[in-house]
């Protein structure tokens, strides 16, 4: 008797601050070409709960095993998935906070030297609630987020850039979803928004196969062919076809 398939998983990207899901499009693009199901639906970037909730809504509409992938602020997201995790697989960090329990994304970042995001954000009111949210200037946003992409790009991204609420760089998360499922980590070497020692230090915790790449913080942009690679070992493992085809 043969055994039944594995039934193909689908990948749910989650985007981190400052930018919107069609920071995946070239990733999209090339999964998509792989013939890969894909979704990358929108973090709303105000909350590490209420973040997760949202993600992890559309999780469940889907009748399939799921990679989740996430980018910066992302990858905290996907880390707080420990309720939801049964239909979860494997994650993939890009240049992500894989957050401990009790652990926040500011805990991260002052833990390790500062990057050049500290002088160059700016802080506005929410339009609802007390909270406060953070973005970068425009005219530092190439440096510190994006210095690898055409100078058209990155204004395009400085200018569309979704700010992200305070309150979300302090919510502690719950058990991360890393200690029970395997997990890859995209190591982006000239970031200047996450410090790559950081990276490197959250990957080696989680025991992630790494991917080291010589990339920015938009390394979903600037190199959506490695992004891609890692996401496909990782399909492959899951299914036991190789580059998960």
């Amino acid at each position: 008797m043969h055994s039944p398939t594995p039934v193909p998983p689908t990948v749910v990207l989650v985007h981190g601050a400052f930018t919107d899901a069609s920071s995946w499009a070239a990733v999209v693009d090339l999964l998509h070409a792989a013939g890969m199901a894909v979704h990358a639906p929108p973090n709303p970037l105000r909350g590490l709960e209420h973040d997760t909730a949202c993600v992890m809504s559309l999780v469940r509409e889907l009748d399939t095993p799921v990679i989740l992938v996430g980018h910066g602020y992302g990858g905290a997201v996907i880390t707080q998935a420990a309720d939801d995790a049964d239909q979860v697989v494997a994650l993939c960090y890009v240049a992500a906070f894989g957050l401990d329990a009790g652990e926040c994304v500011l805990d991260i970042t002052n833990r390790f030297a500062p990057s050049p995001l500290a002088d160059a954000t700016i802080t506005t009111a929410l339009p609802a609630g007390p909270d406060s949210a953070v973005s970068i200037r425009a005219e530092r946003f190439r440096e510190v987020y994006a210095d690898d992409l055409p100078p058209a790009v990155e204004q395009a991204l400085a200018a569309a850039q979704r700010p992200i609420a305070c309150g979300a760089l302090t919510d502690r998360s719950g058990s991360p979803v890393w200690a029970d499922k395997p997990s890859w980590y995209a190591i982006a070497t000239a970031d200047r928004m996450l410090n790559p020692a950081a990276q490197r230090f959250m990957a080696q915790r989680m025991a992630a196969t790494e991917y080291v790449l010589d990339a920015s913080h938009a390394v979903p942009l600037s190199r959506p062919d490695a992004v891609v690679a890692m996401i496909r070992e990782a399909t492959g493992h899951t299914t036991g076809a190789p580059g998960g085809v």
